[in-house]
Formats: structure tokens, C-alpha cells, sequence
């Protein structure tokens, strides 16, 4: 998609700090950070989401950040790694081409990932489980 920056990033039509590259995607540090470090997985292929997603490249994606955040956490030496994805508008997704945050987490870094716990109660849960089986 030729009107997609994450397509042009990733197939390096646009320049990146780039930490890493193969044939399937390229990891970039994040132009605007939450945390030192900071970095994306794009995947060189276009897919809006997870859900257009081939299953293959899924499970790429997943592999390549469990090696990156092991890396980046030797290398940057932080306390924590967040690994964050986020599908929809509603869900904080801002570019419409799949990809993953690399975040590096560091004592008393102000970066919020969080959420307030609520409760699933007994209704909820069957309701879920029903629609799922």
C-alpha cells in the first residue's frame, strides 16, 4: 500500500533507526517514545490488524519480540519490558498497519500501561464461555 507510512517505512522507502530487518519485517526505534528504547515491529507486508494478520506471520511477530525484548533488555539495561499491540480506534491504535511496541520499562518511569482490575462475575464469565465453545 503505497499511501501506508508503516508500509514505507518497513520496506525502507523512508528512512528509520533500525535495529533489526529480515525478509519478513524491520524493527525501528519509536519516533515518539513512551520509554528509552522505545521500538516498533512493522511487518514489511500489509495487514490493518492482528485480524488480517496471516497466522504465520502472527507467530513471527511473537517469536521476533520475545528475541528483541531479550536483547534490548541486556542492552538497555532497564527493570521491565511491556510488549504491547492494539487493535481499532477505541483500542489506542493510531496507524492502521499492524505492528508491535517494544517498551522498555524502568524504575519510576511515569509510562502507564495499566488498568484498574475489575470483576468478572459468574454471569459474565458463562456468557462468555457460551459464546466462545
Amino acid at each position: 500500500m503505497s499511501e501506508c507510512i508503516f508500509c514505507r517505512i518497513a520496506n525502507g522507502e523512508i528512512p528509520s533507526a533500525t535495529l533489526y530487518e529480515d525478509d519478513d519485517f524491520r524493527v525501528i526505534l519509536d519516533l515518539g517514545p513512551a520509554s528509552k528504547g522505545h521500538a516498533l515491529i512493522l511487518p514489511k507486508s500489509h495487514a490493518a490488524n492482528i485480524y488480517e494478520l496471516p497466522d504465520e506471520l502472527a507467530g513471527k511477530a511473537m517469536v521476533l519480540a520475545k528475541k528483541m525484548a531479550g536483547r534490548m533488555t541486556e542492552a538497555l539495561e532497564c527493570d521491565g519490558f511491556n510488549i504491547v499491540q492494539n487493535n481499532g480506534e477505541v483500542a489506542g491504535q493510531t496507524v492502521f498497519h499492524f505492528h508491535m511496541h517494544l517498551i522498555p520499562r524502568y524504575e519510576g518511569d511515569q509510562v502507564n500501561v495499566t488498568w484498574k482490575p475489575g470483576t468478572l462475575t459468574d454471569e459474565v464469565r458463562d456468557e462468555i464461555i457460551g459464546k466462545l465453545k
